[in-house]
C-alpha cells in the first residue's frame, strides 16, 4: 500500500498525522474486499460464489465503500506506527487515543485523505541544571520531638475504662453518642440521626464537630443546643443546626507511665526507657534526611523547570488526575464511581484544584527522565546487588528473602528505574549548591514541601 504522510505540531504537544493513500491502492484493497463477498455470501436468486459484482454494488454499494474505507485507514495506521523508521516522539502516547478529525468519503477514481490527531510525549530540552542555588529549612530533631513520639507510642499502649456513675465528660474521654439534628418544632429531622457513635472527645472527629457542647456532659445525660460554623467551607457556613445529643457510654483512657516497662512492652529489644528514646531518635534522624533529600530535589527541579519549558498534553494530565481520584478512592475504601456519588459536585471542583499540583508533578518527572537520557546514566547488575544489600539491611529482612524478591523480571526493571533516579539526584546535589534557611520544625516539613 502506498501511503504518504505529513506531520504537523499542534500545541499542548499534539500532533496532526495528515495521510494520503494512491488511488490505485484504494481501488485494490476495495476490489479486494468485493471479491472477497462474491466468494461468500448468499442473495436469492444467486448460487453462493456466484453473485456478480454488479449486484452486490447495486445492493451493497454505501457499506461496501464504508467497510474498505474503514480497512484501508486501520491499515494505513498500522504501517506507520509499525514502521521502525518513524520517529517515537511522532507516536501517540499510549493512552491518548488517535482521533480521526474528518470522515473522509471513498472515491475510487481520487486518493484517500484523512487526518488524526493525538497526544504525544512532550518535547523536552533541559535549561540550565547546574550551578544553580535552593534554600531548604535548618531542622533538628529535637526533645519535643521525641516527647511526641512517645506520647503517640502511650497513646497506642492506653487502656480504656468505664468512667464512674456521675463523672463529667472531660477532653480525651471516650464517648458513645446518640444525635440528631432537630427542625423548627423540635422534631428529629429524618436522616439525621446517628445511634452508637464513638469518638475521643476533643478530637474533633464527629459531623456536627460539637465537642465543646458535651464536655461536661454525664452518661445518660441528653442535651439540645444551637451551633453555628462562621469559618466552614462547607454547607454548615451559611445558618446554625439545632442539635440534640445524648452520652451513651463513658470511657477514659488510661495511658501507660513512662518508664522502663513499656520500652520492654513496645519490643523486647529495649531494656529501658533510654534505648527506646535513642531508637526514635535514631528514626527520626533517618526520616528527616529523606524528607530534606526531598525538599532539596522539589527545590532544584522548580528552578529547573523555569529555564525548561514543557508543554503538557491533555492526555497526559487526565491520566494523572485519575490516578489521584483512584488513590483518593482507595483511602476512603471504595471505587472511583463510589467517590463521585459521595462528593456530589464538589468532585469537579477537587479534581480542577488538584490541576497545578498534578501539571507541576508531570513537568519535573518529565525533566528527571529526560535528565536520564541525556546523561546516559545507567543501572549495572553490581548496582542491583549493593541496592538489594542496602534494602535487606534497612528493613532488617533476610537478604536472600529480598533477592528472591528483586527476581522477577517487572520488579528488577523498577529497582534499576530507581537506581538510575538517585544517580540523577546525587548528580544534582553535587553539581548545584544548597544553602540553608529559616529554622523549622520537624512537624511542618510536610507543610514546607507542600
Amino acid at each position: 500500500m502506498t501511503v504518504t504522510k505529513e506531520i504537523t505540531r499542534l500545541e499542548k504537544s499534539s500532533l496532526k498525522l495528515s495521510i494520503t493513500v494512491a488511488k490505485d491502492d484504494v481501488r485494490m484493497e476495495y476490489n479486494d474486499l468485493l471479491s472477497n463477498y462474491a466468494k461468500s455470501i448468499q442473495i436469492p436468486g444467486f448460487r453462493k460464489g456466484k453473485v456478480p459484482n454488479e449486484v452486490l454494488i447495486r445492493k451493497f454499494g454505501d457499506a461496501l465503500k464504508d467497510e474498505a474505507r474503514g480497512k484501508i485507514i486501520e491499515k494505513s495506521i498500522e504501517s506507520i506506527f509499525g514502521d521502525e523508521a518513524f520517529p517515537r516522539e511522532s507516536k501517540p502516547l499510549p493512552y491518548s487515543t488517535p482521533r480521526l478529525e474528518n470522515e473522509p468519503k471513498l472515491d475510487l477514481e481520487s486518493d484517500l485523505q484523512f487526518s488524526f490527531v493525538y497526544d504525544v510525549l512532550p518535547e523536552v530540552k533541559v535549561g540550565k541544571w547546574q550551578g544553580l542555588e535552593a534554600e531548604i529549612p535548618d531542622v533538628s530533631i529535637g526533645d519535643e520531638d521525641i516527647a511526641r513520639e512517645l506520647e503517640g507510642i502511650r497513646e497506642r499502649n492506653s487502656i480504656v475504662l468505664d468512667k464512674n456513675e456521675g463523672e463529667n465528660a472531660a477532653k480525651g474521654d471516650v464517648v458513645t453518642v446518640n444525635y440528631c439534628e432537630l427542625g423548627d418544632s423540635g422534631e428529629a429531622l429524618a436522616g439525621t440521626e446517628r445511634e452508637d457513635f464513638s469518638f475521643t472527645l476533643g478530637s474533633g472527629h464527629n459531623t456536627y464537630k460539637f465537642d465543646d457542647e458535651i464536655i461536661g456532659m454525664k452518661k445518660g445525660e441528653t442535651k439540645a443546643f444551637s451551633k453555628s460554623y462562621p469559618n466552614a467551607d462547607n454547607d454548615y457556613k451559611e445558618s446554625a443546626k439545632k442539635l440534640k445529643v445524648t452520652i451513651t457510654a463513658l470511657k477514659e483512657k488510661k495511658l501507660p507511665d513512662l518508664d522502663d516497662d513499656l520500652a520492654q512492652d513496645v519490643d523486647e529489644k529495649f531494656q529501658t526507657l533510654e534505648d527506646l528514646k535513642n531508637d526514635i531518635h535514631q528514626r527520626l534522624n533517618k526520616d528527616l534526611e529523606r524528607k530534606l533529600r526531598e525538599i532539596k530535589l522539589s527545590k532544584l527541579l522548580e528552578r529547573i523547570m523555569e529555564n525548561t519549558p514543557v508543554e503538557i498534553p491533555e492526555s497526559m494530565l487526565r491520566m494523572e488526575l485519575d490516578s489521584r481520584w483512584r488513590n483518593l478512592a482507595r483511602q476512603f475504601n471504595t471505587d472511583t464511581g463510589g467517590l463521585y456519588k459521595t462528593m456530589g459536585e464538589k468532585a469537579e471542583s477537587i479534581i480542577e484544584g488538584w490541576k497545578p499540583v498534578a501539571i507541576k508533578a508531570l513537568h519535573s518527572r518529565l525533566i528527571v527522565e529526560t535528565l536520564i537520557e541525556d546523561l546516559k546514566l545507567e543501572a549495572s547488575e553490581e548496582d542491583v546487588e549493593k541496592d538489594i544489600e542496602k534494602i535487606a539491611a534497612e528493613s532488617e529482612t533476610e537478604l536472600e528473602e529480598v533477592k528472591k524478591y528483586y527476581e522477577d523480571g517487572q520488579m528488577r526493571e523498577y529497582l534499576k528505574e530507581d537506581i538510575k533516579e538517585q544517580k540523577l539526584l546525587d548528580l544534582l546535589f553535587e553539581k548545584n549548591t544548597i544553602k540553608t534557611g529559616i529554622k523549622a520544625n520537624y512537624v511542618d516539613l510536610a507543610v514546607i514541601n507542600g
